[in-house]
């Protein structure tokens, strides 16, 4: 009877779907309940968001997948460093699982932090199909905390992901609910001038686009945990504790604000990676990313967990408070964003004839100007024709090695921090250590981003990724990646499978990553070691720009066998053997 009770709570303390090393997942059809509305998803284990899944650095792990759908499904280990053939992208490392199969995932623990995991199948992600995961480290963590949570947010519509993708495409502008219209023109002309407005208005039609295309999806409620702003997830504390919050971005579309009004917050952790702690009031999560950040309420109070889109058009809250039940006040969103000509380095100072060379425009079609209501039809056009070298403070930036995308100042996607503190920057983040050995980048590889709005397509270098030849890499060479931004859109972009090292200027202490997002207008550079065969996707991580073609297949030829091969060949080359 004792040996029962025994098993009973050691069953208790491992994870609650198995063993300890092996795990289950069932992909299953699931409620999913906002509080605003109530519609059918996908989810794991009965549910959206699935469980958090809980490993161990250094452990082998054996994950039963059961597709209980009745159509095709994957999972997606976000952020994790395993065999390519375990990475869970359907045509690229594995055909994916069909109906009524179970697959199972085996791969070693190599790292630690906060990472998640999310199907890679159409749009099943944004239906609702993902998790977190909590790693735990070998060794202590160089940062103390008495509590741990989970923050995990997201952006639920009520349409579901194949319904959103047909409007895109019939109409880019179909979710936008922040449209210029003639009234605000005859307002902007009181007050800026009739020319100034009309050769405004007449740059932004040179690009088919307007100043309130910040984000592509409005109408969504935003989800931490799962619940909505009025359904209120709860972390519990007592005062004086150091909490550890480990924020991911598991939405489709959709960056996050977040602040804590009364706390401070300190960064601890970017994408599963220590780094120098950094305090700050505020900070920007891109899609797909994570930060953990340490808070240390010291009052016996609620305090608001306050996430709010990028383009303030909506927002997802929860509390943290010493006792279920407790509030604290919920921000006014403020002020929606618009684009300003800043945000692509200053071009107000352009004349329209300079800019005919600018590939994929039509200036034919400007008569009618869509534009002085709302410019719609507008597209975030191939600027090939730009010289980037020259475009205001992100790029410059960029040209001395350092890179700040999110924050270039004047940009009229940035706030500032509320009650004017700190917003973090990427120029803030410091590693902890280094990851790699210092060395100089093999070759460089530029990727421009690309898209035409008016058609809802997105690219790389102006090709869709059907269109596309694979990215060629080779084993053991140092890549550095080239991103020009030529939308007025900002892309998280995520390599599978291996480390983006984002240049901020730090040398051997930049940021080491598995997202990085580029600003509209900016050139950002990031450095990765090519050190795992196979093959992997490279994508924009808004759910809908990589499926319109925003995506590359990278293929790393060679291995460990045929590197070092290389190596005693140059040494026999170079008289070091025989």
């Amino acid at each position: 009877m004792k040996t029962a009770l025994l098993a009973g709570a050691l069953g208790l303390l491992l994870p609650a779907i198995g063993l300890a090393g092996e795990y289950s997942l069932t992909v299953d059809r699931v409620q999913i309940d906002t509080g605003d509305f109530v519609k059918e998803g996908i989810g794991y284990n009965g549910k959206s968001p699935g469980p958090v899944m809980r490993f161990k650095e250094g452990e082998e792990v054996s994950i039963k997948v059961t597709n209980n759908l009745d159509e095709m499904t994957s999972i997606h280990w976000h952020g994790l460093i395993l065999p390519y053939k375990q990475d869970g992208v359907p045509g690229i490392s594995f055909p994916g699982i069909k109906p009524g199969e179970t697959f199972t995932y085996n791969f070693p623990i190599t790292q630690s932090g906060t990472y998640w995991f999310h199907s890679h199948s159409g749009f099943q992600e944004p239906d609702g199909a993902y998790g977190a995961i909590v790693i735990e480290p070998e060794g202590r963590e160089p940062f103390r905390y008495d509590r741990d949570y989970v923050v995990q947010l997201t952006d639920k519509h009520p349409h579901t992901g194949d319904r959103i993708m047909r409007n895109l495409k019939m109409m880019p502008d179909y979710y936008n609910r922040e449209q210029q219209t003639v009234g605000e023109f005859f307002s902007d002309a009181a007050e800026k001038g009739f020319m100034n407005t009309l050769k405004d208005r007449l740059a932004w039609g040179d690009m088919r686009m307007m100043k309130a295309d910040v984000e592509d999806l409005q109408g969504f409620t935003g989800l931490i945990n799962g619940k909505g702003p009025e359904q209120n997830w709860t972390g519990i504390f007592e005062p004086g504790e150091r909490i550890r919050l480990r924020f991911i971005n598991s939405s489709a579309m959709t960056y996050f604000d977040i602040r804590i009004p009364g706390l401070e917050m300190t960064v601890v952790q970017a994408d599963g990676n220590n780094v120098q702690p950094v305090s700050v009031d505020e900070f920007r999560i891109g899609v797909a990313e994570t930060f953990d950040v340490i808070v240390r309420p010291k009052d016996a109070q609620a305090y608001t967990i306050f996430a709010e889109s990028m383009g303030r058009s909506g927002y997802a809250r929860a509390t943290l408070a010493p006792e279920m039940g407790m509030v604290a006040e919920v921000p006014e969103l403020r002020e929606a964003a618009r684009l300003t000509m800043a945000d692509m380095g200053g071009m107000e100072g352009m004349d329209h004839g300079s800019m005919a060379g600018m590939e994929g425009m039509d200036h034919s079609n400007m008569a009618g100007m869509d534009g002085m209501d709302g410019m719609q039809g507008m597209d975030h056009s191939n600027m090939a024709g730009m010289d980037h070298s020259n475009m205001g403070q992100g790029s410059a930036m960029a040209d001395t090695g350092a890179s700040d995308p999110f924050y270039a100042q004047g940009s009229g996607l940035i706030p500032t921090a509320a009650n004017g503190g700190k917003f973090l920057s990427y120029a803030d983040l410091k590693a902890q250590k280094p990851l790699f050995e210092a060395r100089e980048a093999t070759r460089e590889i530029e990727m421009r981003l690309t898209g035409n709005m008016e058609r809802y397509t997105w690219s790389i270098n102006g090709v869709k990724y059907e269109d596309a030849d694979p990215v060629r890499l080779q084993y053991g060479e140092r890549v550095r990646f080239k991103f020009v931004n030529e939308t007025m859109m900002t892309h998280p972009m995520h390599l599978h499978g291996m480390w983006s090292i984002l240049d901020v200027g730090a040398g051997q202490l930049n940021p080491v990553k598995h997202t990085i997002s580029v600003q509209p207008g900016t050139t950002v550079y990031m450095e990765t070691e090519v050190d795992a065969p196979g093959q992997w996707a490279f994508h924009c991580h808004l759910s809908y720009h990589a499926a319109a073609g925003m995506f590359r297949k990278i293929i790393v030829e060679g291995g460990p066998e045929t590197a070092r091969a290389a190596v005693s060949e140059q040494s026999v080359k170079l008289g070091g053997g025989a």
